[in-house]
């Protein structure tokens, strides 16, 4: 005869897990016999925001207002939170997503992908409610971004702190969390904190320069952020409670100039983005490459990067760079104890025959955030980031369908053989 105490609890199972869909997706997912709370197998690199449908448009001849032009129209697997997460899994990583799909023709497109790639789903919220995010982009024929159209409203609608906290154990045994910008403030919040509580580092994606200013609730839970230029600004005027920050005009002659006077014209709001507790900002310049900036010095970047858990799948990645990138001993530089130095590298992009720039930011993150988690430093990882980014805008989707961990290794190689110091001195 069934005991009482089982009756009871699952009484309280019923409680704590959604109505179920007959196409709602629960794999591996155990119920903790101390609090009741639904937890994953093993800890992995959480991943907490969009799944999009991108629809990519191209003109092959240029395009006249008011009426059609040739070209190419493509369906592309997107979302900046899932391209990082396919990026992460193509260098060996299985990171944990927690999004929201709809039943719809873009959800079940994005679902199967997910599944064929072996990664897990149930942290994925599937239901006939939900209108799965779309983005439609007119590219021109460089492949750059000319306008778009964002359905993205699911994303605030259902990927709400009740879902999110259903995955809490994933969150608190996770190697490292990454949240993009497209959450809506509160599980923004809720995602940093169930980070928080247990030390996990939190890395932010800013994902556009509207979305980044959201930065201001969570910023005392962020150990990384990776926002392109204007992004920088955006933040650091929201974190300063003012328009103090002017964006900086990208024309032919700035981008010409030295990474010194770039950096010297970035270095203030990046210092807003540092003296308010984010470690290590990263700050993506196209064509020119990236500045990885932190406080102190060499060492205190290493530090920085404390708490995140290597993950035992990723030996193959980790022999292969350390191999090819050696730390960088920084020997002729002293290391400063003080919270008034800002120390700076600069990290060279690397030349591609480009088919497309969408994915290349996401894969940026992405690599460098699996290289992290499989115990490189920040610059070996970063490296690796920029080499994955270089492979992305060669290929025709946001994250290439296969990466080669040999041309990975060179292209960072490359790229951490010219990486330069390009400021290291007290702010005050």
């Amino acid at each position: 005869m069934e005991s009482r105490a089982q009756r009871r609890l699952d009484s309280i199972t019923r409680h704590l897990v959604l109505p179920i869909q007959s196409n709602h997706v629960l794999q591996k997912v155990v119920l903790s016999s101390n609090n009741g709370e639904l937890k994953h197998e093993e800890a992995e690199p959480v991943v907490i925001g969009g799944m999009v449908l991108d629809i990519h448009a191209t003109p092959s001849l240029p395009a006249n207002p008011r009426t059609t032009t040739p070209g190419k129209v493509s369906y592309v697997l997107g979302g900046v939170a899932r391209n990082v997460a396919e990026c992460m899994s193509k260098l060996g990583a299985k990171p944990f997503m927690i999004s929201a799909l709809g039943l719809d023709m873009a959800g079940n497109l994005l679902l199967e992908h997910w599944e064929s790639a072996g990664l897990p789903t149930e942290g994925i919220w599937k239901h006939q409610n939900i209108e799965t995010a779309v983005v439609c982009s007119i590219l021109d024929a460089s492949g750059e971004l000319a306008t778009a159209v964002a359905s993205v409203e699911s994303i605030d609608k259902f990927l709400r702190p009740e879902w999110i906290e259903r995955f809490r154990c994933n969150i608190r045994s996770a190697t490292v969390v990454m949240v993009d910008a497209n959450l809506n403030p509160s599980a923004l919040k809720s995602s940093c904190q169930l980070a928080a509580e247990s030390k996990i580092p939190v890395w932010f994606e800013p994902v556009s320069v509207e979305k980044s200013r959201r930065i201001s609730s969570v910023v005392k839970y962020i150990s990384f952020a990776s926002p392109n230029e204007d992004e920088l600004v955006a933040m650091a005027n929201t974190l300063s409670g003012g328009n103090v920050f002017c964006p900086i005009e990208r024309e032919s002659s700035i981008s010409k100039c030295s990474k010194e006077k770039l950096f010297d014209m970035l270095k203030p709001a990046v210092w807003v983005l540092l003296e308010n507790g984010i470690k290590i900002v990263i700050v993506t310049l196209g064509p020119d490459g990236v500045f990885l900036c932190s406080k102190g010095g060499p060492s205190l970047m290493r530090v920085g990067c404390e708490g995140i858990k290597p993950y035992n799948s990723h030996g193959i990645l980790f022999k292969t760079m350390t191999a090819s990138c050696p730390p960088k001993p920084f020997s002729s530089l002293q290391d400063s104890e003080t919270s008034s130095f800002l120390f700076a590298v600069h990290f060279p992009a690397l030349l591609a025959s480009v088919v497309r720039l969408t994915g290349a930011g996401d894969c940026l993150v992405g690599g460098t955030i699996s290289s992290l988690c499989a115990g490189l430093d920040i610059m070996q990882s970063l490296a690796v980031g920029i080499a994955a980014s270089k492979a992305a805008v060669e290929s025709e989707t946001n994250v290439p369908s296969t990466i080669n961990l040999a041309a990975i290794a060179d292209d960072a190689k490359s790229v951490y053989s010219a990486a330069e110091v390009v400021f290291h001195q007290s702010m005050l």
